[in-house]
């Protein structure tokens, strides 16, 4: 039984920096919203939410063990 706790402890210790990173990364995200600094289309912004969307879905469906189809790099 300590082995799952153990195994607890490091699910959390990870999920709570892997989760609060992510929340930073799409905070920073946000930053490209600015117009007076970055210039981009709706088309862009479409492409960049539906990826992040796609992979969380992904990401979702491996913790009830649903088939996920291979990983991709996303460009613009």
């Amino acid at each position: 039984m300590p082995d799952n706790i153990s195994k607890t402890e490091n699910f959390v210790r990870l999920a709570e920096a892997r989760t609060n990173k992510i929340i930073n990364m799409i905070d920073l995200l946000g930053n490209l919203a600015n117009k007076s600094n970055y210039s981009y289309t709706d088309e862009q912004i479409e492409l960049i939410f539906n990826s992040i969307e796609e992979s969380l879905r992904e990401s979702k469906a491996k913790f009830y063990m649903e088939p996920v189809p291979k990983k991709r790099k996303f460009r613009l």
